[in-house]
């Protein structure tokens, strides 16, 4: 039987099963060798017992070590092995790199912070007030602009594929006649509608779209050649394919309009170019943008979690984490470092298995923080299973009826 050990912070580890301890292993190649023992057990586990997942990529740093590790199987066309350069969808991650952008057209004195996002669209377009008060650039940058999480007219046609019809129209037709209930830059809302209509602005103002001006800003300064939109061939063979939490293929999505909230798609290799870079570990022109990302913070509806500029920053255990996480209809991802320690993690999952992959993910960077429950799978003898069969009435017009096909339950409702 497996059991959850922790990788420790600041280089130590428990290797599952065999408790070996890091005094025993000295040697900078004998630490190399526990952590990846560790986090392929880690990864094996929550892929053969828990269940959560079909396949994952993860990469841990920790001063100069790396440590890569993958297990699961990618369900690809070719069925190549998973690693660090497989593509996947990284969802919600996407508004760091959005934020990122800001900051760096505010290096550029391209704009200013404190701009209303209402100077970058059209003028048909009236961007709600509140007693006064505009959207900056900073509060849609900070989930703090009064805008609802999602705009109300989205009703997509497909919802395998939910982002892919919502227009540049509907945006417009949405931000022009909604009413803010609360101040800009008062109020924290998780904002995948902000977050979108800040990379249309930025796109507007630098006038090119929003994948070339991520590719141009970023991407190429930093030499991510996997980090992109629209997939290159050699990105398509490389995409792992999604899964929804119950294990199914689903489709891909495609973020044409909010493409800043969550459009991108990377792989670990890149992933770790990004945190390099804002350790510090590899000079960029990106850092002083990157640096002033994490200065403006506002609090949010969880204890001891802040939000900066894209980032979320974790407080506890007298450390401070500055995590994204992301999520689409197949895949949950994560990327994250610890300002003190230093210490980060990419967790790829193409899984929407969410909660455990930011559970994991953090726990990669402190292992003070507990990972979730593991729920594991196990038989049931099938006289105990029949024992519930029969109809289960819960008003005059409406039952359910239990059947037992061998060793499983099907319910039916009525209707």
């Amino acid at each position: 039987m497996l059991h959850r050990r922790s990788v420790l912070s600041g280089g130590l580890a428990l290797a599952l099963g065999t408790r070996r301890s890091w005094a025993q292993t000295s040697p900078e190649e004998d630490i190399a060798a526990v952590l990846k023992e560790t986090l392929d057990a880690l990864l094996k586990e929550r892929v053969d017992v828990g269940r959560e997942s079909t396949g994952l990529v993860a990469i841990v740093l920790d001063g100069r070590r790396r440590i890569d590790a993958a297990y699961g199987r990618p369900d690809s066309a070719d069925d190549r092995a998973l690693d660090a350069n497989t593509v996947f969808e990284i969802g919600s991650i996407t508004k760091v790199f959005t934020a990122l952008l800001l900051a760096d057209m505010i290096v550029r004195g391209e704009v200013a912070a404190d701009d209303p996002v209402a100077k970058f669209l059209p003028e048909h377009v009236r961007v709600p007030y509140f007693e006064s008060k505009p959207i900056t650039l900073l509060d849609l940058a900070t989930y703090t602009s009064g805008l609802p999480r999602m705009p109300s007219n989205f009703k997509p046609r497909d919802a395998a594929n939910p982002y892919a019809d919502y227009s540049v129209e509907q945006l417009y037709d949405f931000v022009s006649n909604h009413k803010l209930r609360f101040s800009p830059g008062t109020h924290y809302e998780y904002a995948n509608l902000g977050f979108g209509l800040l990379g249309h602005a930025l796109a507007l103002r630098a006038g090119m779209s929003y994948e070339d001006l991520i590719v141009s800003r970023i991407c190429a300064p930093l030499g991510m050649e996997d980090t992109r939109i629209t997939l290159s061939g050699s990105m398509q063979q490389r995409l792992t394919r999604g899964h929804n939490a119950g294990l199914a293929p689903v489709a891909n999505w495609d973020i044409p309009t909010l493409a800043g909230a969550g459009a991108l798609r990377s792989t670990a290799n890149d992933l770790v170019k990004f945190l390099e870079m804002r350790l510090g570990n590899k000079p960029s022109p990106l850092a002083p943008a990157m640096a002033m990302m994490l200065g403006d913070r506002h609090p949010t509806d969880r204890p001891r979690v802040e939000v900066a500029h894209g980032w979320f920053l974790s407080t506890s255990y007298r450390d401070e984490i500055a995590w994204k996480d992301g999520g689409t209809g197949g895949y949950a991802t994560f990327i994250g470092f610890s300002t003190k320690s230093r210490r980060a993690s990419i967790l790829l999952s193409n899984t929407a298995d969410y909660g455990h992959n930011l559970k994991l993910g953090v726990h990669l960077i402190n292992r003070a923080y507990a990972l979730a429950k593991l729920h594991r799978q196990v038989a049931v003898d099938p006289a105990v299973l029949a024992a519930y069969a029969g109809r289960y009435e819960l008003d005059p017009n409406f039952a359910l009826t239990v059947r037992v096909d061998g060793n499983r339950l099907f319910v039916q409702a009525t209707g």
